[in-house]
């Protein structure tokens, strides 16, 4: 049982100086990681550098959407519900950027109060739908066909995005399709199938 700190109010959303914390340390460490992937590993250029700023830019955006979504909902039923980072998990992802790869675990949104199946995927969809939404609007820009600095901020805010969402769903461990899998199978299946599309949409709309 979550034992809530100190409440902060931002708006109409209730947090924490705890769960701020954790949200600017995933939020550095991802940015990290998928600067390292995107840049090839060339820490000392300007690609990196460049690199950095558009994964703090999509993935800022994606990341802190996907973990809001699933507390709204959470709150919405009652339930106390606070980020938490992985801070294992936060090294871990920096360090397999180097070979390629980004495990997208930051943290999760724990919870605490009346949840069941039906509710626990509710909230758990909400994260990897946020993404899907925020793919849609960066690939509606790249349609446009912007330029420069614009066109790469979209490209890669819809391949993060669209990745956040399909890796979310896998269906084991804390990760969300854990809990939309026992829900919902229709809606596992068309997160994980519009995902997926995304993905492979994204060799053809590349700057």
């Amino acid at each position: 049982m979550l034992s809530p700190p100190k409440k902060i109010l931002l708006g109409t959303i209730s947090t924490s100086s705890v769960e701020l914390r954790d949200i600017l340390k995933a939020w550095t460490a991802v940015s990290l990681a998928f600067g390292i992937l995107l840049s090839g590993g060339q820490l000392f250029s300007a690609a990196f550098a460049l690199s950095v700023v558009i994964s703090g830019a999509t993935v800022g955006i994606g990341f802190l959407l996907h973990e809001l979504a699933h507390k709204l909902v959470a709150q919405r039923y009652g339930c106390f519900a606070e980020f938490r980072s992985f801070d294992q998990f936060l090294i871990v992802s920096i360090l397999m950027s180097f070979f390629g790869f980004v495990i997208a675990a930051p943290g999760a949104v724990m919870i605490s109060g009346p949840v069941g199946v039906r509710r626990n995927g509710r909230i758990s969809v909400a994260g990897p739908a946020t993404n899907i939404a925020l793919a849609f609007g960066f690939l509606s820009v790249l349609y446009l066909q912007p330029a420069g600095l614009l066109a790469q901020v979209c490209y890669y805010g819809m391949y993060i995005n669209a990745f956040l969402a399909l890796f979310n769903m896998l269906p084991f461990w804390n990760f969300d399709g854990a809990k939309v899998w026992p829900w919902n199978k229709l809606v596992y299946f068309s997160v994980i199938g519009i995902a997926g599309a995304l993905m492979m949409m994204l060799p053809y709309v590349k700057p």
